[in-house]
């Protein structure tokens, strides 16, 4: 219930008997995964999951294999027992917090390899990325067998890699995903605002600003060669690099086959030393410039 501080498990099989059981009693298992470091966004999916579950399950664990060796894995801002603290006030049951060594044995040698949604975007510029997304979710759904698993569309790209994993390894777990938390200001919420400056805080809102302009310029019937230079030209405006802006189809997240849509407008940028992702969703429109 809210309020209960979450029990804590640290061990695969056991986090995996304590799920087996409670759906053997007919309790319906949420699961949220996420590397810590909590914010209101993964608050919203642990809500999610507490109204449709009986039982909520969030995995809290930094994994290695989904960073480049020049990232942020060292620095990856960890704090479980805020966490906890936070997910008590939403009525979850189990924190699943493993070791390194728990996840990844030793003389582990498999990896799963997730061609199609993966191959562009954060693939293209993130070698073996998803590669290690793919396997630790794998692993993590090992580990908590649950009915339902809750991510957020602020990863999309990530989203239709895990989706297409789950597909076509038949893994039967359902995936809900849930709309992106943002700041008043637009920004999406992101563990990795915690390491912008206050100046870099005010810049980084120009993702919003970006995603908003492919969203003005799409209603208007623009065309995707138009829509593109306008977004990349509000991250240049606060100074924000850009590693891409693009708007794709929302499934493939390849090149639009129909012009109306829907579509996917996605956005990477860097400001300062800190890399930021955000996407929105396009509707179907009838007219295009």
């Amino acid at each position: 219930m809210a309020g209960s501080t979450p029990e804590i498990e640290r061990d695969p099989e056991a986090m995996r008997g304590r799920i087996l059981a409670a759906r053997r009693e007919g309790r319906r298992v949420g699961f949220v995964p996420t590397m810590g470091s909590l914010h209101a966004g993964h608050a919203s999916l642990a809500s999610r999951a507490r109204e449709s579950c009986d039982d909520v399950a969030v995995s809290i664990f930094v994994n290695p294999t989904q960073f480049g060796p020049r990232e942020d894995y060292d620095r990856y801002p960890r704090n479980l027992e805020a966490d906890c603290e936070l997910l008590a006030r939403h009525g979850v049951r189990w924190v699943f917090a493993p070791a390194v060594e728990a996840v990844y044995p030793p003389g582990n040698a498999t990896r799963i390899v997730v061609d199609g949604p993966a191959r562009r975007f954060e693939g293209e510029l993130r070698p073996g990325h998803f590669a290690g997304v793919a396997t630790v979710v794998c692993r993590l759904f090992q580990a908590v067998p649950a009915d339902v698993a809750y991510f957020g569309a602020k990863d999309w790209q990530q989203t239709l890699v895990v989706r297409r994993m789950v597909h076509d390894l038949g893994l039967p777990i359902g995936i809900l995903v849930c709309p992106t938390v943002r700041d008043p200001d637009g920004l999406a919420m992101s563990s990795r605002n915690a390491y912008l400056s206050p100046a870099e805080r005010q810049r980084a809102v120009a993702l919003a600003e970006s995603l908003a302009q492919a969203e003005r310029l799409w209603s208007q019937g623009r065309s995707v060669a138009e829509i593109e230079p306008a977004m990349r030209t509000a991250l240049a405006a606060r100074d924000v690099s850009c590693d891409y802006a693009a708007v794709v189809d929302p499934e493939s997240l390849e090149p639009l086959v129909d012009p109306h849509g829907p579509a996917i407008a996605l956005v990477a940028g860097r400001i300062g030393t800190t890399r930021l992702i955000d996407n929105r969703e396009l509707p179907s429109r009838t007219t295009v410039g």
